[in-house]
């Protein structure tokens, strides 16, 4: 009997099941491919981000604080430009790099307190402010904006001071005229009889000549208690003061045997005379003081003060000075009074110094006087709290070499004698009984070893080197008989060598003082004062040589037939270990190593005698009275 086949029941009617399926199965792969692309193209566009709604935040109105500011020391830094100075470092291993150019002294040094640059303090100021000092601009009338010569001629140079006097002392009447980037900040205004490339020198500019230049001082006119007084002015060639708007004195070159001036077109009397019987009565450097008008300042109430000062070359004089109302004053050798200058600060001993070589005995007084500023005490204790802070403290000297000390052993004993010599391994010592003991150099402390090696140094050869060269200057100015005299620019440094071949693995460290001696008298001058060390290696071939980065300007010219600069004088290299144990030193003068420790109080720029104490300089005499 056949058997009848049972067909189950599909999905589609006459289509195979498996083909069915097959289709849902591609079908579904389509779909989610397309999902999956359009998934990744939504992917790609960029969100859009869309900020909150601003929150209202209730506001508090706050009472803007009184603040009185003083002038800060920061420079401006739109108008100022201002070098940094890196201090060098001492570190305890060989630098090799050391050879050639030296760093500065830096930081306390036997107390010695590395000052600024020299270049940076002048007689017309410092490139530092202190707070209660005017600032000073530079500028050079005879040349244009970008410092290209336009003219030397003298009439020309007056009238665009007249025309800046003329239009209320606006700096833009100068737009045109070449204005120095620097700045500098003066406390006083004493400059005696010198040379007039002063003036470019203290705002960088060391290479100019000195000719139809102008500048122009701004600040506050203040005294703590309230005074009245008045200025006394003179000037070579245009000096000006302006209080609050108004002209209250003014100076011009005058001849000193009549007193007529032949500064024309004249720059003082068609803006201020004076009232006083006694204005260009008195010499005051090479020219005759004009007397101002009578000035009331209100305890701690500033007024605007500005003062202007203008050379045409050769030989400058500005000097500004205060007459108290009631006060009585010495009587110099003309009969006038010996009146104190004016300063809005006590006047430091550096620029004491600075003054006093050009500044004739008896003509004013730089230490007493009242003082224009408004931080309270008298005049005379300011002054006094400046005068002893330019006392450094004593210096002692430095230890003298010696092999006497106490020894240690590895089993941790010690002893107390006198280091002899080193022997094939052998320390040799000479015991309180004068008797010799070797002591293995194996058996001694890794301190007491190194403290044998830096007690037994070689010598070295110390040879003192001096660069220098002559500058001369190009000759802008209408008189040919007003050139600045040529100067002479140095640098100084020395060699050391070591002598022996023996190894010496440790720092040696050598300071060296360069002395120069004024012309007008005897007293010596510290030109320069450097440091450096190094350590002998067979890859140095044990030497060092050293040049100071300061360049040293010795000066010479004449006022009034008197000498005046400085020439160089002599050297003195001091070589120390680690311990600051002298090991050698070199000098020209036996009395600079006699007085070592004196010397090492001071710095470049002091005055100094045979005995290294300081000193101020040598004053010119009275010459034209």
């Amino acid at each position: 009997m056949r058997k009848e086949r049972t067909q189950s029941k599909g999905i589609s009617k006459g289509a195979p099941s498996g083909f069915l399926i097959s289709i849902l199965i591609h079908a579904g792969a389509f779909m989610l491919a397309g999902l999956l692309v359009v998934f990744s193209v939504t992917q790609k566009e960029e969100k859009k981000f869309v900020p909150p709604k601003p929150v209202d935040r209730p506001k508090m109105k706050l009472k803007k604080p009184k603040v009185k500011v003083k002038k800060s020391s920061k420079p401006r830094a739109t108008n100022r430009i201002v070098t940094k100075v890196q201090k060098a470092s001492m570190p305890d291993i060989q630098l090799p790099e050391l050879s050639g150019i030296g760093d500065n002294l830096s930081g306390d040094i036997g107390g010695f307190e590395i000052m600024p640059d020299l270049g940076q303090l002048s007689v017309l100021g410092s490139s530092q402010s202190i707070g209660s000092d005017l600032e000073g601009t530079y500028y050079d009338l005879k040349l244009d904006r970008q410092g290209r010569f336009i003219s030397n001629d003298k009439e020309t140079f007056r009238a665009n001071m007249i025309d800046f006097i003329r239009k209320g002392w606006r700096p833009s009447t100068l737009a045109k005229f070449f204005r120095s980037p620097n700045k500098i900040y003066a406390t006083s205004l004493v400059v005696p009889t010198t040379q007039s490339s002063i003036a470019p020198a203290a705002f960088g500019d060391k290479d100019a000549s000195g000719a139809q230049w102008m500048v122009h001082y701004k600040g506050e006119l203040v005294h703590a208690e309230g005074i009245t007084f008045r200025f006394w002015a003179a000037a070579d060639e245009t000096l000006l003061v302006r209080v609050d708007g108004e002209i209250v004195i003014g100076a011009k070159w005058a001849n000193t045997d009549t007193g007529w001036s032949n500064v024309e077109p004249d720059t003082v009397t068609p803006f201020w005379q004076s009232s006083s019987m006694d204005s260009y009565r008195f010499i005051l450097g090479n020219s005759r003081a004009a007397v101002g008008d009578w000035i009331t300042l209100e305890p701690g109430v500033p007024l605007d003060l500005e003062i202007i000062i203008g050379d045409n070359g050769g030989k400058a004089n500005f000097c500004l000075a205060v007459e108290e109302q009631g006060v009585e004053y010495p009587e110099s050798k003309q009969g006038g009074p010996i009146l104190p200058v004016f300063k809005t600060a006590p006047i430091s001993r550096d620029m004491m110094d600075i003054i006093y070589k050009d500044l004739v005995e008896g003509e004013v007084s730089l230490t007493n006087g009242p003082v224009f500023n408004d931080y309270g005490g008298s005049s005379a204790e300011k002054n006094a709290v400046a005068a002893a802070s330019e006392n450094p403290p004593l210096v002692e000297p430095s230890p003298e070499v010696s092999g006497v000390g106490v020894w240690e052993l590895q089993d941790g004993t010690d002893f107390e004698a006198e280091l002899v010599n080193v022997m094939a391994g052998m320390a040799v010592f000479k015991n309180a009984r004068n008797k010799t003991v070797k002591v293995p150099l194996e058996n001694m402390t890794d301190t007491s070893r190194h403290n044998i090696g830096l007690s037994l140094p070689p010598e070295f050869d110390i040879n003192f080197v001096r660069d220098h060269n002559q500058k001369t200057f190009a000759m802008d100015s209408y008189d040919v008989n007003n050139i600045r005299p040529p100067e002479l620019r140095c640098y100084y440094g020395f060699r050391l060598s070591q002598k022996g071949s023996g190894d010496y693995p440790y720092r040696v460290n050598a300071e060296m003082f360069v002395i120069g001696q004024e012309r007008l008298g005897t007293k010596y001058i510290v030109l320069d004062r450097q440091k450096t060390s190094f350590v002998p290696t067979r890859e140095n071939g044990k030497s060092h040589s050293f040049k100071s980065s300061q360049e040293v300007v010795l000066q010479n010219y004449e006022v009034e037939n008197e000498p005046r600069g400085e020439k160089y004088a002599g050297y003195l290299v001091i070589l120390t270990d680690e311990r600051g144990r002298e090991i050698g030193y070199s000098t020209s003068n036996e009395w600079l190593y006699k007085n070592l420790g004196n010397l090492k109080r001071q710095k470049p720029g002091n005055y100094i005698n045979k005995q290294c104490e300081r000193v101020f300089p040598t004053r010119p005499p009275a010459t034209l009275y």
